[in-house]
């Protein structure tokens, strides 16, 4: 299974990791998407992934079960902690505690089992929500990291961490999508979407999305309560 363009997708089946799994895609790699059941509000968003990873053309997609819920600590994973509905200062209780390093380490083994040599992660350092684990200098941190933890760079190959939205804008990553090809309306990005995929519209995820459209000049296909 050695290919040098093989890469892990994190795919969560909304607007960012959609359009990142899009680009690797369209750079040629055969892409294998990996999703996580961690215990969030709904599964709408994974529904989207399993039926997104189809039709677009990844090789595989795995979805993998954690229970988040059992360490609590954030409104997605702990049903007594309301999603906040608006802009909020600070870290939001929308973090979830170390889940791009649980989701990172996981597909760093995942891709050396694959003998795959990038990992894509759609994490913004732009327009987002204050994530201390989507800064670029988490990033240099994880791939220090894998540099050191895998057989893989150790023998010579390093696990590149690839990360081609961090810069972008939110509406800059839709006009980059749409010219791929993305069909942004079966993407879901609502931290507490109802079972149909139908978003709250009052979130901060959201309120980042609807602004992106804005942004980008680009009606807004989301289908909202």
């Amino acid at each position: 299974m050695s290919e040098t363009k093989s890469a892990v997708v994190l795919f969560s089946g909304g607007l960012d990791s959609t359009t990142l799994l899009a680009k690797a895609l369209a750079e040629g790699y055969r892409t294998y998407a990996l999703s996580f059941d961690y215990g969030q509000r709904h599964k709408s968003e994974l529904n989207a992934a399993l039926t997104l990873s189809k039709s677009m053309g990844a090789e595989d997609h795995k979805v993998i079960s954690l229970d988040l819920r059992a360490i609590g600590g954030s409104a997605l994973t702990d049903p007594l902690i309301e999603v906040p509905e608006g802009a909020s200062e600070g870290i939001p209780v929308t973090y979830v505690p170390a889940r791009n390093t649980v989701f990172l380490s996981i597909a760093m083994g995942y891709a050396e089992v694959l003998c795959a040599h990038s990992i894509f992660i759609g994490v913004n350092a732009v327009d987002y929500s204050g994530y201390p684990d989507c800064r670029p200098e988490y990033i240099q941190a994880f791939q220090q990291m894998a540099d050191l933890a895998t057989k893989e760079s150790v023998e010579g190959q390093s696990i590149r961490i690839e990360t081609p939205l961090i810069d972008l804008s939110k509406a800059e990553i839709i006009r980059l999508g749409m010219g791929l090809g993305v069909d942004y309306k079966k993407t879901v990005s609502c931290y507490q979407a109802n079972a149909q995929g139908i978003a709250c519209g009052k979130c901060d995820s959201c309120r980042l999305r609807r602004e992106g459209f804005d942004a980008a000049g680009v009606s807004d296909p989301t289908p909202y309560i």
